[in-house]
């Protein structure tokens, strides 16, 4: 659903009383729920399934799986379960299709170190896969999309434009060498990033995903009451996507993130299409992390060292009237390994 859609149907639902060890649940739009238990630890859970965006079977289970993860990772968290969620036509999937799938997905999840439990298939008209996963937090370390400070640096650490391309990809206008690049970024795990992000200390952080970077990046400045001043450049893309936004390939649902969340960001004269791609919803993007100004340089240079590409993206201010305000000008130092 669209975000204005989903503030629809929820706006209709009365929202029960709020059990107190409930820490995190969707009235600060954050990326998964978390529940306090025992002694400083909490549960965090979500889910996340959808249609193909790539073409090769394994390579999609894979991304799915990556994908459901993220929001544990988004939170500070270590996933130690799933359930696998597989919606499947009467018709058009071969059986060693579905078989690849399972297997992408088992293979990314045992590489997370999460166990899956089972899982539940239905009928569908349309082909999805993707899991309910489990994780667990330290309550002290905890990540949410409320903690953002003034004075905090913040940075993206995958590479933005993956909707541009896989709708490129559906059109047969996305080479091999860029679906190569867009495939191994979308399957790459933010598990990394988070563990340098609490390592270091970091305030507030969200994944990228389907509400693209100011869908989330406003989402984040909301629940914190503070303002995000970024600086966009074409180093934050994948290549070729700033090009695909330029020949007016773009999902669907670009246009409306882009309709919902432009009130606001303050544009600041930023060219189109790139402005485009901020807006581009993603699938399994990387994380915005909000940092320290004291231990932004330390937190970047950690990225550097275990492989993770970063850019910094701009900084948290006071709140104005916009949630987002976007200056043109250098995107930041970042690292491509």
């Amino acid at each position: 659903m669209g975000p204005g859609d989903l503030r629809s149907a929820l706006s209709g639902v009365k929202q029960p009383r709020r059990d107190r060890r409930v820490l995190v649940d969707h009235t600060t739009l954050d990326d998964a729920g978390v529940y306090a238990y025992g002694r400083g630890e909490c549960l965090v859970q979500t889910v996340d399934f959808f249609t193909p965006v790539v073409d090769d079977p394994y390579d999609f289970g894979q991304i799915a799986a990556a994908n459901a993860l993220s929001d544990v990772y988004a939170m500070g968290g270590r996933p130690i379960t799933s359930l696998a969620l597989l919606c499947l036509p009467d018709a058009g999937v071969p059986p060693e299709a579905v078989v690849e799938i399972l297997r992408g997905g088992q293979d990314k999840m045992s590489e997370a170190g999460a166990s899956i439990l089972g899982g539940h298939t239905v009928r569908d008209p349309e082909l999805k896969f993707g899991y309910a996963v489990t994780g667990v937090a330290s309550r002290r370390k905890l990540l949410t999309n409320a903690g953002a400070r003034p004075g905090d640096r913040l940075f993206l650490t995958k590479p933005l434009g993956t909707g541009v391309l896989s709708t490129a990809l559906k059109q047969g206008k996305l080479g091999s060498a860029t679906l190569k690049r867009l495939t191994r970024g979308m399957a790459t795990l933010n598990r990394v990033a988070s563990e340098v992000a609490v390592e270091f200390g970091a305030r507030a952080a969200t994944d990228i995903t389907g509400y693209g970077l100011l869908g989330h990046a406003s989402q984040l400045a909301d629940a914190s009451g503070v303002t995000l001043r970024l600086r966009p450049s074409v180093e934050w893309l994948l290549p070729r996507a700033l090009e695909c936004a330029r020949d007016g390939i773009a999902p669907g649902g670009l246009a409306k993130n882009r309709d919902f969340y432009a009130p606001k960001v303050e544009s600041g004269g930023i060219a189109s299409a790139l402005l485009d791609t901020l807006f581009d919803p993603q699938t399994s993007g990387g994380l915005l992390v909000a940092v320290p100004a004291r231990r932004a340089r330390a937190f970047e240079a950690a990225l550097r060292r275990r492989r993770v590409w970063s850019v910094a993206v701009g900084e948290v201010v006071g709140r104005g009237e916009r949630s987002i305000v976007l200056e043109t000008g250098a995107g930041g130092s970042g690292a491509r390994p």
